[in-house]
């Protein structure tokens, strides 16, 4: 039961967190509400559960010999993340929603395979809960991660969408903009710099 209650707790820890998909998440709810923002929602879900059983099952042996990869991920993942920042603060403070800007499941998807704390987050997990006797307990933590994975990004969302009721003006949305696309810009730096630190 310990164990069950580790793995919660490291997910819970490393979903609920701010980060870049969080940043993204609450950002979108705010200017386009809860239920646009669910399909970015679904997308960086499913591409941290991919992630999961790619490096649970196959890339762990990979990223052990060559450490280096992880290097040139911090540098390309923060890079993307840093664009999606941009974007979000330079967005026009307007309450009409233009489907365009709207951030897309495949964006979520991609954004979990460039996005630093995913990588460190699957790959200490996996470190952490895999057994070399048998895949039960990986499959459990995984399982595990992505429910509570799944209910952290529900609640960013929510979060979001409840502010955007205090946004109403193009002043204050636009101020907002431009405050999660610093707050996005500044953790794709702090993330690449804490990697080579």
């Amino acid at each position: 039961m310990s164990v069950l209650l580790a793995m919660f707790s490291f997910s819970l820890a490393m979903s609920i967190t701010p980060g870049p998909v969080n940043m993204i998440i609450l950002s979108s709810a705010i200017n386009y509400g809860f239920k646009k923002t669910m399909p970015y929602v679904a997308g960086a879900n499913i591409g941290f559960l991919l992630l999961l059983l790619a490096v649970g099952f196959v890339l762990e042996q990979f990223i052990q010999a060559y450490p280096i990869f992880l290097n040139y991920l911090a540098i390309g993942g923060s890079l993307y993340i840093v664009y999606m920042g941009y974007k979000i603060a330079i967005s026009k403070p307007t309450i009409e929603i233009k489907e365009i800007n709207i951030p897309k499941f495949h964006e979520g998807f991609l954004l979990q395979w460039l996005n630093p704390k995913a990588w460190i987050a699957a790959v200490s997990g996996i470190s952490i809960f895999a057994s070399v006797d048998s895949y039960g307990p990986l499959l459990i933590f995984i399982t595990i991660y992505f429910f509570v994975c799944y209910a952290s990004l529900l609640i960013w969302a929510f979060v979001g969408d409840k502010v955007s009721i205090l946004l109403n003006n193009p002043f204050r949305l636009r101020i907002v903009n431009i405050a999660m696309g610093l707050l996005l810009i500044i953790t794709a730096l702090y993330l690449c710099y804490s990697h080579f630190t």
